[in-house]
């Protein structure tokens, strides 16, 4: 028996020990890193630039793309040279800077999620109280308010995880370190951490249920528009939205509710790939592909380097 604190290194047992499917896997997943950073990039420059998309909808999307940049590559990278190199460890500090960051940028994305269904709850809504209600300073502070609750809830999860005695080889029944798997090498039960994950869990779901409860509002509202102009737009803005919040959350909450088996699951590892490696992805795909706005400017900024280039 030792503590985690006592520092050391952890295995990560991956996907497989085949060395053809680890080319594979390291081939799949640098692809989707690639076209994650690349996708997300693309919003932060087009939402910097573009003085038309300097609105408060798109502020919060640039903060959620930086976000989403963040998150991809906390785990990703690692275990893309993992597979490469044939290996499958990771230091302590390593692991510790994993779990902090991952709660760190998970948690803020949360509740910037939710911050965005109040935005479009507000401008749909509430539509000539917009601008009031949802001014700059207001964004700056909800902005901040999501750091901060996530920064406090990655030092509380970091703090309780790495605390316990552990019995057996450290062996991490993930692709990194996550905090389930981490609790399954412990002695006994860590209630200290099980607290706080309780308490995690609990403010995701009241986030959730307050997403649901905007969006019921929002769609009732757009049900009753005139415009069919209209009702496409605002359901073009908000039903992808509500997409990546289920399936960021569901997936969230099944692995951290759902108990462990004492072997290595394929689908427990597919599981956490769809709330750390899919909506970094798929987010931009969603905001940028479906948007008029996001496509307007990214023809303007492709002409202008066409014309500077020429």
């Amino acid at each position: 028996m030792e503590n985690f604190t006592s520092g050391g290194t952890f295995f990560l047992m991956g996907f497989s020990d085949i060395r053809e499917i680890q080319i594979l896997h390291a081939v799949l997943f640098l692809l989707i890193y690639l076209a994650a950073i690349l996708g997300n990039l693309l919003i932060i420059t087009l939402t910097t630039k573009d003085h038309r998309l300097h609105t408060p909808m798109y502020f919060f999307l640039k903060n959620l793309s930086f976000l989403d940049l963040c998150l991809i590559s906390i785990t990703v990278p690692k275990s893309i040279m993992n597979s490469l190199m044939n290996q499958n460890t990771i230091s302590f500090l390593g692991c510790v800077s994993q779990v902090f960051f991952f709660f760190l940028l998970a948690s803020t994305e949360v509740a910037l999620l939710t911050v965005m269904s109040y935005d479009r709850y507000v401008a749909i809504c509430h539509p000539l109280r917009y601008d009031i209600i949802i001014g700059h300073e207001a964004c700056i502070q909800m902005v901040t308010s999501s750091w901060i609750s996530g920064c406090l809830n990655a030092i509380l999860h970091t703090a309780s995880t790495f605390s316990i005695p552990i019995c057996g080889p450290p062996e991490v029944n993930q692709f990194f370190c996550d905090v389930p798997q981490l609790l399954s090498l412990a002695c006994s039960y860590n209630i200290g951490e099980l607290v706080v994950i309780g308490l995690s869990l609990l403010l995701d779901f009241g986030c959730f249920v307050f997403i649901d409860i905007s969006y019921f509002y929002v769609f009732s509202t757009v049900l009753r528009m005139p415009s069919v102009e209209g009702r496409h737009k605002a359901i073009s803005t908000c039903l992808p939205h509500l997409i990546v919040v289920i399936l960021f959350l569901s997936s969230g909450f099944f692995a951290y509710l759902h108990p462990l088996s004492k072997y290595p699951s394929l689908f427990d590892l597919l599981v956490s790939v769809f709330y750390t490696v899919v909506p970094p992805t798929i987010n931009p795909l969603i905001y940028s592909l479906r948007n008029k706005d996001m496509k307007m400017a990214l023809r303007k900024l492709l002409m202008r380097r066409y014309c500077l280039s020429n």
